[in-house]
């Protein structure tokens, strides 16, 4: 059974309700091969001087290029793309907010071994997160073709609750054959790892996600983009990084100041303070519980 697939017109209500439903959902030719062209010369260099991997897992054949916002302006403009953004606001809206989790190139060489088939989410230090709690979601888009013999990131449709203990091998898995542009949206729950390589030709595939606010990103936006550079970049993108609350008291600087504060000069700050009567549902449930907390622990 071929895996699921959406046009580059599908919105993103429908991308989030396959997430939930599938726990993926390939979505073909999302961007032009022109972008991707951009991204390529613009990394280059940077995965040429990138060393493989120095385990099976994260592949000896293997190269992983991150600092995808310093290092590459048209980057910027893949984790800012609408369907991703809209996507991942529905599908973690139960949250207060969502953050970039990692940007990352994955070079996967001729003769790569298939990756262990594994959860995205147990870099939280395996935490049991409960199954009806989602913490991700995840793109990894084509910047090569996606083959099955170039290695396609493989998936085990229907595993996202099957647990973090559940063991999955090859013959259990799919792979995401996908042309260049195209954009495999899966969350950190389902089980998924790169096929292995084996023809003559590079497959690479550009890894953006995002999780929600109150997680540590996997990588560190603040020191990975020079504050220098990261005050020249949009409002829009660098609140995606980070640069704002991840919820109710959740990461200020300062006097409870937002932390947009630190980027942008004293004329130009304004008040970037929580709107208080704007809060969604989530942040709200925060604020109760914490107080419910503090009655009950006082009395």
């Amino acid at each position: 059974m071929p895996l699921l697939h959406l046009p580059s017109h599908a919105s993103p209500e429908e991308v989030a309700e396959a997430l939930k439903t599938e726990g993926y959902a390939i979505v073909d030719e999302l961007v032009p091969p022109a972008l991707m062209d951009r991204i390529e010369a613009e990394m280059g260099p940077h995965i040429t001087a990138t060393p493989y991997g120095e385990d099976a897992f994260v592949g000896r054949q293997t190269r992983r290029t991150g600092a995808m916002i310093a290092r590459s302006p048209a980057a910027r403009e893949l984790v800012m793309n609408p369907l991703a953004i809209a996507t991942a606001g529905k599908f973690l809206g139960h949250a207060s907010t969502f953050q970039l989790h990692l940007t990352q190139i994955i070079s996967i060489s001729p003769g790569s071994q298939a990756q262990p088939l594994h959860q995205d989410q147990l870099a939280w230090d395996f935490f049991p997160f409960p199954d009806d709690y989602h913490v991700q979601c995840n793109i990894l888009w084509a910047m090569s073709d996606y083959t099955e013999d170039m290695g396609a990131t493989r998936v085990v449709p229907g595993s996202q609750y099957a647990g973090r203990d559940k063991t999955y091998g090859q013959s259990d898995s799919l792979p995401a054959v996908m042309k260049r542009g195209s954009a495999l949206f899966y969350t950190g729950k389902i089980y998924h790892g790169s096929g292995a390589n084996i023809s003559d030709r590079l497959r690479q595939g550009i890894n953006i996600t995002y999780a929600v606010g109150w997680l540590r990103q996997e990588e560190n936006q603040y020191l990975t983009t020079p504050l220098e550079l990261a005050r020249t970049l949009p409002d829009e993108l660098l609140r995606v990084m980070g640069y704002r609350m991840g919820c109710f008291a959740l990461g200020y600087v300062r006097d409870f100041e937002d932390p947009m504060v630190t980027i942008r000069e004293p004329e130009q700050r304004g008040v970037f303070g929580i709107d208080m009567t704007q809060k969604n549902a989530a942040a709200n449930n925060a604020i109760s519980g914490v107080v419910e907390h503090l009655h009950k622990a006082s009395a």
